[in-house]
This record gives C-alpha cells, sequence and structure tokens, in this order.
C-alpha cells in the first residue's frame, strides 16, 4: 500500500512540475517550389467513321481500315518509344426519325499510338490513309517528372525549413521543432494529350504531321506546423 501511495505521490509531482513549463505555442505554414520541364511523350489518336444498311459490311469496312493502320504503325513500334494500341471499336443501329425503324448502321474504330519517339510518331501520320487523325496532344512522362520531382521537393523543404525559422525569430523564439509535415508533388498545367479537337484530315503520304511540345509544370507543397522554442533548438 506505501509503494502504491509513493507512486501516486511521484505522477501528481511530475504532473505538476509539467505544469510549470512554458507551453509551446504552435505555427501553422507552407512552402512550395516547381519548375518547368519539356513534355515528352506524343500521343496521337486515329479514328474513322463507316455507315451502311448492312451490319455486317460496315464492320468488315471498320476492321479493314484498322488493320491497315496497325500495319503501318506495328513498323515503328518498340516497347518503351512507341506504344500501340487499338481504342473504341462500336457499331450501332441508326432509327428513322418517323418510324422508329432501323434505317442503318453506323460504326467507328480508333487506334492509339503514344511514344517519346515523336518523329516518327509525326511521321506515322502522313503513312496512314484508312484513318484520320482525330485528337493530338504531348504528356510528360514518368521518368521526366521524377527526375526533377526530387530536386523541386527539396527546395520546398528547405525553404519550409528557412520559413519557420525567420517566423520563430519575428514571434521573439529561439527555435522551433518540426511537427507534423505533409509532402506533396504533382505535376499541373495543361494537358493536351487526347485532349478532344477538331477531327482533320492526315497529312499526305510521308509528310510528317506538325507538333509542339510545351510545357508542364511540376510542383512540390510541403505544409503541417512547427512548435515555437524559446532556446534553439537542433533540428
Amino acid at each position: 500500500m506505501r509503494a502504491l501511495v509513493a507512486v501516486s505521490a511521484l505522477v501528481i509531482a511530475a504532473a505538476a512540475h509539467a505544469g510549470t513549463e512554458p507551453p509551446r505555442e504552435r505555427l501553422s505554414l507552407s512552402a512550395s517550389a516547381s519548375t518547368e520541364v519539356t513534355r515528352d511523350v506524343l500521343g496521337i489518336a486515329f479514328s474513322t467513321t463507316k455507315e451502311g444498311s448492312d451490319p455486317a459490311a460496315v464492320q468488315t469496312a471498320l476492321k479493314q481500315a484498322l488493320d491497315a493502320a496497325l500495319t503501318e504503325a506495328r513498323k515503328i513500334a518498340r516497347p518503351g518509344q512507341v506504344d500501340v494500341q487499338t481504342g473504341g471499336f462500336s457499331l450501332s443501329p441508326r432509327y428513322a426519325p418517323k418510324t422508329g425503324q432501323i434505317s442503318g448502321w453506323q460504326g467507328s474504330a480508333e487506334l492509339l499510338v503514344e511514344g517519346k519517339d515523336t518523329g516518327s510518331i509525326a511521321q506515322l501520320a502522313g503513312r496512314i490513309t484508312t484513318l484520320s487523325v482525330q485528337r493530338v496532344g504531348y504528356s510528360l512522362s514518368r521518368e521526366a517528372r521524377e527526375k526533377v520531382e526530387g530536386e523541386v521537393t527539396a527546395q520546398a523543404i528547405a525553404r519550409y525549413r528557412a520559413k519557420a525559422a525567420d517566423y520563430s525569430r519575428q514571434f521573439g523564439y529561439g527555435g522551433f521543432v518540426i511537427g507534423e509535415i505533409n509532402v506533396n508533388a504533382d505535376e499541373s498545367g495543361p494537358r493536351p494529350v487526347y485532349k478532344a479537337m477538331r477531327t482533320m484530315a492526315a497529312p499526305m503520304a510521308d509528310e510528317a504531321l506538325p507538333t509542339e511540345a510545351g510545357k508542364a509544370t511540376v510542383s512540390a507543397t510541403v505544409s503541417g506546423s512547427v512548435q515555437l522554442t524559446r532556446e534553439a533548438m537542433p533540428r
């Protein structure tokens, strides 16, 4: 029983001692950094539409157009440089407005080509004649984004620490202790890859499609809180 009383007295004494310590003030803040990077992945969507009274004939026409385009696209396909894949393939009936009866059939087929070999992809647009260029755009590859993501994150962290030190001095404190931290990095700005645009006719044979990559902005933001201290603390 004496041991229990002694322990209780010790806990109370420790709590009373802790209550005499000056409370630490908490400060919330954030800092960010960003950089521009040239987009390095070109994407082109090719498509075609067919109509007719016989659904089998429409489907065959779509298949033939897609097969011919795939034959050309596969000539330049290389893993990591030029990726080729089929997109949507659809066939649906058309109805007469007055009778509601089927008056014909219409269908569409799509081919997507994307990669870092922008010259070959742009040239491909002039060699595919069975499909039309429908959407064109550039994006930033994962490798290019990750290459600069670490740099901008380090810059954002340095700015966060500098702001914390500056604010602590302005408020009359000697230092700070980092508390909860959130770090977020992302890519911002327009992302035109496969962005809908007016369908255009393919260039003349072997004529490259004119393109312009543009810039993407990779940014990092550090947010959270620090505890201000009367004495400088090692960080």
